[in-house]
């Protein structure tokens, strides 16, 4: 396999090659480093001494630089009275050279050392010297050449510009590169498909869908039987559910069920800057999924492309939209005999294209919605895998305490009890841990440096207490599990109800009760100490909400009738509510007004006459709060229904 080359790599070598080859010329040019240098009077020692065989001369800028051999290595012994100065010469005065003709045999020796020497002048007296102790010797004038004189300028630009055809080369590689990761080789790993490890056995809580899906599982393995009854098995499916309900998980366990390739892609990696890039990628994905048929394709996030057309913020022609369309041709362009299934996950099914919903694309939807009892409960059991549980942990008591919870929620709550069960160094996780790991997923972790006045503290007690007590004393309200006034979060503390069954269809008197159980701690402050405090801003800000949607959407008002009011407008493009368009009259404003203030008013003084009526048991509460910050609803119940209450 030839290898893969990165772009530094591409761009380090030509300059490596340079300068070798700078290095080559260089060395072409430069004369051997390792030659020995002669003075003129250490030259002309030598030469009587006999030791010089031949030199040659070449006259350079008024210089006699000669190049020559010796026979024996010389050590130079200069008198103190040596003159350091050749005998002066007429400079216009002929010289004559003797032939460079050398016997190699008689000439030199085996062992020849190679010297310079430089000379000012080469006078009469200087070659009689040379011709008397038989030295071989001659001389040249060369003018410098063309070449000679600028070989290091032509070196130069030789170099640069083989250096600007390497980093050009370098450079439309790179970019080369860069536009093929634009075109889908970013998101290249989403287009390998694998096999899941994940089966149906490891989706919880979601009987009803799991029904859904086994069709898919049965035409992916064994096709042949659908289209023996010619029956056609839905093209798309859309997985519809609040986040973190386990859409993905489910699209997952299909393809391990089945055991086929899984492509999974999210619907923000079509989405490119440049024009057309996301077209072309989802016509990647579909390519590669149909080559290994049977196959699943799922798109996570289908509203980040899905959304209505015409509503984007580029008009029809976006890149969204252009990519949303391949989707709906690809999609068309699946028969009865392409065995490839497109699963997608949204939780905001209202803003999709209706084209995306037609029949023959994304005909069947599977909803997952929110796990009722049962269902937190095979998912505690699921999540609980694999870690340890100290005897006593009850997963079905655990599970009427967490009301609401998606399948990730449920997650993150084990995962935080073992981490406090870690904290605290044990070897198992007890039932402690996974209550507070309740409080903390629901309040907030605690603010154990949060210092309040004994003051503050007492107006916190009263304050949960009212809540605890008016909800104990209203038929049909949801028992108190735990009331605490230690500081979580961005609360001085709270009351935390445990219903006894689920309830889908809730009454309109449920709604009163909760009502009358939320404003009962601010009733409390204002009947102990005379006014009321800030602590009571989240209370009041949940049961205007539950008012409003009592008079305005659930038709809860006797005065306005079963009708709904205010069309909210949202931006399909941004895909969140952000108006609500008045579609009645000032009049019926009026009235609106007047019926959720008539519901807040009725809580309130119901949460008062109780709270009057049970003086001496807010009383008790209150101080038992202050004394132990914590109690649970048993505790609040042994207070509440004691005998001893009486003897108090």
């Amino acid at each position: 396999m030839e290898e893969k080359r990165t772009p530094n790599t591409r761009r380090i070598l030509p300059i490596l090659l340079g300068l070798l080859f700078v290095v080559f010329l260089l060395s072409l040019f430069f004369t051997r480093s390792g030659d020995m240098e002669l003075s003129p009077v250490e030259f002309e020692q030598a030469v009587r001494e006999g030791k010089v065989e031949a030199i040659a001369f070449e006259l350079k800028d008024n210089l006699y630089k000669g190049k020559g051999i010796l026979s024996e290595p010389f050590k130079i012994e200069t008198p103190e009275t040596a003159q350091q100065t050749v005998p002066e010469a007429a400079q216009n005065e002929e010289i004559k050279t003797e032939p460079l003709d050398v016997d190699q045999d008689t000439a030199l020796s085996s062992t020849p050392i190679f010297f310079k020497v430089i000379l000012p002048q080469l006078d009469r007296e200087t070659q009689e010297l040379l011709n008397e102790k038989g030295v071989v010797w001659g001389m040249h004038i060369n003018s410098p050449s063309f070449l000679s004189k600028y070989w290091l300028l032509i070196v130069m630009v030789i170099f640069t510009v083989f250096m600007l055809r390497s980093l050009r080369r370098s450079v439309h590689n790179d970019v080369g590169s860069q536009m093929q990761n634009l075109t889908g080789n970013v998101g290249r790993r989403a287009l390998v498909g694998k096999k899941p490890v994940e089966t149906l056995t490891d989706v919880a809580g979601h009987d009803e869908a799991k029904v859904e899906v086994v069709e898919i599982i049965h035409f992916l393995r064994f096709p042949e039987k659908f289209r023996a009854l010619g029956a056609r098995i839905p093209k798309g499916i859309l997985m519809v559910g609040p986040p973190g309900t386990g859409k993905t998980l489910m699209a997952r366990a299909i393809a391990g069920e089945a055991q086929v390739p899984f492509f999974s892609i999210s619907g923000s990696q079509f989405v490119e800057l440049y024009v057309g890039m996301g077209a072309a990628r989802v016509r990647d994905l579909f390519g590669e999924a149909k080559k290994s048929a049977p196959s699943i394709v799922f798109i996570d996030e289908l509203d980040a492309i899905g959304r209505q057309r015409g509503t984007g913020l580029g008009g029809g022609h976006d890149e969204r939209e252009q990519t949303l369309n391949q989707i709906l041709v690809e999609m068309d362009g699946f028969d009865n005999h392409t065995n490839v299934i497109v699963i997608a996950a949204t939780n905001r099914p209202d803003i999709l294209d209706a084209a995306l919903l037609r029949p023959g694309r994304f005909d069947r939807q599977v909803v997952l919605d929110a796990l009722d009892f049962k269902g937190r409960e095979e998912v505690l059991a699921v999540h609980a895998k694999g870690k340890p549980f100290a005897e006593g942990v009850d997963f079905k008591k655990i599970s009427q305490q967490i009301p609401g919870f998606s399948g990730a929620d449920i997650e993150n709550l084990l995962n935080e009890a073992a981490i406090l069960a870690v904290r605290k160094d044990a070897g198992v996780i007890t039932s402690q841990d996974i209550e507070e790991a309740i409080d903390k997923v629901i309040a907030g972790p605690e603010r154990k440096s949060r210092v309040i006045s004994e003051n503050e503290k007492k107006i916190v007690a009263y304050h949960e207490a009212g809540h605890a007590l008016v909800a104990s004393r209203i038929q049909g309200h949801d028992p108190v599990h735990k009331i605490t006034i230690v500081p979580r979060g961005m609360s001085a503390g709270y009351t935390r109800y445990l219903p006894e069954e689920e309830q889908h269809l809730k009454p309109k008197s449920y709604y009163e009760g909760f009502l009358a159980s939320a404003l009962a701690g601010h009733v409390a402050e204002e009947l102990i100490f005379g006014e009321m405090t800030t602590g009571a801003h989240d209370d009041i800000r949940q049961a205007t909400a539950v008012a409003r949607n009592m008079v305005t959407q659930w038709g809860m008002s006797k005065k306005l009738g079963a009708r709904t009011f205010g069309d909210r407008q949202s931006q399909i493009f941004l895909g969140r509510t952000i108006s609500e368009q008045q579609d009645y009259s000032d009049e019926t404003a009026k009235n609106i007004d007047d019926e959720i203030r008539e519901l807040i008013d009725h809580a309130q003084d119901r949460a008062r006459s109780i709270l009057r009526e049970n003086r001496v048991q807010l009383d008790i509460v209150a101080k038992a709060l202050q004394e132990k910050e914590t109690l649970t609803g048993e505790e609040l119940k042994h207070l509440l229904y004691s005998d001893a209450l009486g003897d108090d």
